[in-house]
C-alpha cells in the first residue's frame, strides 16, 4: 500500500530517531561514562540527533492541532507534570537508597536509559509546542527571532561539555545560556493568538497558566539542587541537562505572559465573541442560503441566528403576505401567542416602520399589551424591515428583557443580517414556489398523458366509411371529449362533448363522462334516450356551476343511416355537394335541468348519406378561436373551408381546418380546447326507398 507523501515523510523523521536511539543504547553500555572528550563529543552529537528528529516528528502532531491552541497548552502542561513527578519519584527512591546505583549496576543503567528518553520526548514535545504556538496567528513571517533562538539552544547545547568550576568558570556556555534567556524573553510575547480565544477561553487560560508556571517553575528549581536525578541527567548529557533548563524556563516565561495577556484580554473578550458571532452567524446565513431550501427550516433558524448577532433574548420573524398581512413565521426564546400579540399592538399604532431600523425601550411604549395572555415582558426591542429589491416582505424582531438598549454597532450588525435574512427568505420563498410549479407541472404532465388514454387511441376504420378526429388541448388538460363505440349490427357510436370550464378540473369531468357514455351505449341505442338517462347522471355529480353539451349518434356503417340528438351543443354540419347544411336538433346541455323538461327539449334528427357526404362535429374552441384583433374565427369561415372543393378525405379536410385557424389566430394564444370529429360516406349504396 503507498502512503501519502506527508506521512511517508514522518515515518522517515520516526525511523532516524528509533535509529539514532539504538545507537545512543549501543554507545552507553560500551561507554557507560564519558570520561574522554571525544566519547562526550560523540555522546552529544548522538543525543543532538535524537533531540533534532525528535523534534521534527513532534512538529507534525503539534501542527494538527494549532487551531486548538488551549489543547497545545494543556498537553505541555501534562508533559510538565510527568517531568516533575519523574524527577520527585526517581530522586527521592535514588537519594534513599544510593547503594542501588552500585548493586545493580545494569538495572541502574537501564533505568537510567529509559527515564533520560523519556525526558528527550517530553521536552522535545514542550519545545514543539512553543514552536507552534510562536507562529499561530502570526501576521508576518518572521522567523529571525526563533531561528536565533533555536541556534543559541544548539550553541548552549554544545558548550555544556566545557567544565565549569570555580577555577575555571564557562564563560562561554554561560553567556550562550544567558542570551538564550533573553531570547526566551522575547519570543514569549508572540501570543497573538489569545485575542482570538472566546472569554470562556480566556477564564480557562488564565487558571491554566498559573498550574503550568507553577510546574515548570519547579522543575527548573530541580535542576540547581544535588539531587541523585540531577546528576544522573549531567552524567547522560551536560547539553541535555542545560536544554532541559532553557526549556522548563521557557515554560515558565510563557505561562507567565499567556497569564497577564489574558486578563489584559478580558475586558474586552466580551465584545469580540459578540463580533465572532455575527461573522460565524453571517457565514451560517450564507452557507443556509444555497443549502437550505425549506421556508420553515430557514426562518427558524434566522430567528436563532437573531438572538446572536443582536446579543438579544428573544427574537421572532414576520413576514407579509400578498393581501397585506402580517404572518408570523418563526419565534426565538418566546412564545408565538406572546409574539403575535406584541407584532399586532405595534402595527396597530403605526409603530412599524418599513424603510429603516428602529429600536425603542418599553418604557417609551404607549401602548399596553394585554397581560393576560403574555407572560413575556421586554425592555428593549429592535425592529428591521426586510427589504428586498425596496420592497419590504417582513420584518425581523429583537427583543432583550435587561435594561440595556442596543448599541449603534449592534443596531449596524441586525441591519446587515437582515439584509443577508431577507435575500435568504426571498430566495427559499421563489425556490419552493418554483418547486411547486414543477410538481403541477409533473402533475398536469400526467394528467395529460392520462387523458390522452382516455381518448381514442384510433379512428374506427370500413371499406364505406371514413373517420378522422384531433384534440388540441388549451392547457396541459382539457375538457373536450370524443369516443367511438362499435355496437351491434355494424353500428357505430360515437359521441363528442365539450365540459364548462377549463384545466384539470374540466378534464376529471370528462373522465367522468366517459365512463357515463361508456356504459349506457351498450345498453341504450337511442340516442335521445341515452342523453337523457346521461343527464339523469350528471345532475347528481356535477356542481351547480358546471354542466356538459354533447352530440351522441349512431352511424350505420352498411347504409349510411345517420340518428344523432343534441345536448346543447354546437351544430353537426352535414356537407352535400358542395353545401355545409348546420343541424340543431332541440336539447339543453347535460347537468342543467334534471326535470322532465330537459326529456321534453331533447330531439333526435337522421340524415341518410349519399357518397362522398361528409359530417362534421367540432367544440367552440374552433369557431371561437381570436386573432391579435380579438375577432373570432366563426362559423361562417368554417362552412367557407366546408364547401371548398381542396380536400378528398377527412385527414385533408382536417388539415386544412386546422392550418386556417393556426393561419388566423397567429400571435395570439390558444384560450379554449379544440375538437374536431369527421365522418366521410364512401359507398355509392343507396337505401331502399331514399331517391
Amino acid at each position: 500500500m503507498n502512503l501519502p507523501y506527508s506521512d511517508l515523510v514522518s515515518t522517515k523523521k520516526l525511523e532516524f530517531s528509533i535509529l539514532v536511539t539504538v545507537l545512543i543504547i549501543i554507545f552507553k553500555i560500551i561507554f557507560p561514562v564519558s570520561s574522554n572528550i571525544p566519547t562526550l563529543i560523540l555522546n552529544e552529537i548522538l543525543i543532538l540527533l535524537v533531540l533534532y528528529f525528535s523534534v521534527l516528528y513532534t512538529s507534525d502532531f503539534t501542527n494538527q492541532k494549532k487551531n486548538n491552541p488551549i489543547s497545545l497548552v494543556i498537553n505541555a502542561g501534562i508533559l510538565g507534570a510527568v517531568l516533575f513527578f519523574v524527577t520527585a519519584l526517581s530522586s527521592s527512591m535514588f537519594d534513599a537508597v544510593p547503594e542501588l546505583s552500585s548493586k545493580m549496576n545494569l538495572l541502574y543503567s537501564i533505568v537510567s536509559l529509559f527515564l533520560m528518553f523519556i525526558f528527550i520526548a517530553a521536552i522535545t514535545y514542550i519545545f514543539s509546542v512553543f514552536k507552534e504556538l510562536y507562529y499561530l496567528k502570526l501576521k508576518k513571517e518572521n522567523q529571525k527571532s526563533f531561528s536565533a533562538m533555536m541556534v543559541f539552544f544548539t550553541l548552549t547545547y554544545i558548550t555544556a561539555m566545557i567544565p565549569d568550576t570555580e577555577e575555571s568558570p564557562n564563560f562561554v556556555g554561560l553567556t550562550f545560556f544567558v542570551v538564550s534567556i533573553v531570547l526566551i524573553s522575547i519570543n514569549s510575547f508572540r501570543v497573538t493568538w489569545i485575542a482570538f480565544l472566546s472569554k470562556k477561553k480566556k477564564i480557562s487560560l488564565l487558571i491554566i497558566s498559573v498550574i503550568l508556571g507553577i510546574l515548570f517553575g519547579l522543575n527548573f528549581s530541580l535542576t540547581y539542587d544535588n539531587s541523585f536525578l540531577n546528576q544522573m541527567i549531567l552524567s547522560f548529557s551536560p547539553g541535555l541537562h542545560r536544554l532541559f533548563q532553557l526549556i522548563m524556563l521557557y515554560g515558565a516565561i510563557y505561562s507567565g505572559i499567556i497569564f497577564f495577556t489574558s486578563l489584559f484580554h478580558l475586558p474586552t473578550a466580551e465584545a469580540f465573541d459578540q463580533k465572532v458571532e455575527e461573522a460565524s452567524s453571517l457565514m451560517d446565513l450564507s452557507r443556509l442560503m444555497t443549502q437550505v431550501f425549506d421556508f420553515k427550516e430557514l426562518a427558524d433558524t434566522i430567528t436563532t441566528l437573531t438572538t446572536k448577532v443582536g446579543n438579544s433574548d428573544s427574537a421572532w420573524l414576520v413576514t407579509i403576505s400578498d393581501d397585506g398581512k402580517l404572518k408570523l413565521n418563526s419565534v426565538s426564546n418566546i412564545g408565538y401567542v406572546e409574539a403575535n400579540e406584541i407584532t399586532e399592538v405595534l402595527y396597530e399604532e403605526g409603530i412599524l416602520n418599513p424603510d429603516e431600523l428602529i429600536t425603542f425601550n418599553r418604557k417609551k411604549i404607549k401602548v399596553k399589551i394585554r397581560n393576560d395572555i403574555r407572560t413575556y415582558d421586554f425592555k428593549a426591542l429592535a425592529i428591521t424591515p426586510l427589504k428586498v429589491h425596496n420592497t419590504n416582505n417582513g420584518f425581523l424582531f429583537a427583543a432583550r428583557n435587561h435594561n440595556f438598549g442596543f448599541e449603534p454597532d449592534e443596531k449596524k450588525s441586525i441591519e446587515a443580517f437582515a439584509d443577508y435574512a431577507a435575500v435568504a427568505l426571498e430566495n427559499a420563498k421563489l425556490i419552493e414556489e418554483s418547486i411547486e410549479k414543477e410538481r403541477l407541472k409533473s402533475e398536469l404532465n400526467v394528467a395529460r398523458e392520462i387523458q390522452y388514454k382516455i381518448l381514442p387511441s384510433q379512428t374506427p376504420c370500413s371499406s364505406e366509411l371514413e373517420v378522422s378526429a384531433l384534440f388540441i388541448p388549451a392547457f396541459e388538460v382539457g375538457g373536450d371529449y370524443y369516443d367511438f363505440f362499435e355496437l351491434d349490427d355494424n353500428k357505430l357510436g360515437f359521441v363528442i362533448a365539450d365540459v364548462s370550464g377549463k384545466g384539470i378540473s374540466a378534464a376529471f369531468i370528462m373522465a367522468e363522462v366517459k365512463g357515463v357514455f361508456e356504459s349506457l351505449s351498450k345498453l341504450v341505442h337511442s340516442p335521445g334516450e341515452l342523453l337523457t338517462k346521461a343527464n339523469r347522471i350528471l345532475s347528481n355529480s356535477l356542481e351547480k356551476k358546471s354542466f356538459v353539451t354533447a352530440v351522441y349518434g349512431i352511424i350505420n356503417k352498411q347504409n349510411g343511416h345517420l340518428i344523432f340528438a343534441r345536448a346543447g351543443h354546437m351544430p353537426v354540419y352535414h356537407c352535400s355537394d358542395k353545401t355545409a347544411m348546420p343541424m340543431l336538433p332541440g336539447g339543453i346541455g347535460l347537468g342543467l335541468d334534471a326535470s322532465e323538461s330537459f326529456d321534453v327539449n331533447i330531439k333526435e334528427r337522421e340524415v341518410y348519406l349519399r357518397e362522398n357526404d361528409v359530417i362534421v362535429l367540432f367544440t367552440d374552441g374552433i369557431t371561437e378561436a381570436m386573432n391579435t384583433k380579438m375577432e373570432e374565427f366563426g362559423s361562417e369561415r368554417l362552412e367557407k373551408i366546408l364547401t371548398a372543393d381542396d380536400f378528398t378525405g377527412t385527414e385533408e379536410l382536417k388539415q386544412n381546418i386546422i392550418d386556417k385557424i393556426s393561419s388566423f389566430a397567429q400571435g395570439n394564444s390558444q384560450h379554449d380546447d379544440i375538437t374536431l370529429v369527421l365522418f366521410k360516406w364512401k359507398s355509392n349504396n343507396k337505401p331502399s326507398g331514399v331517391s
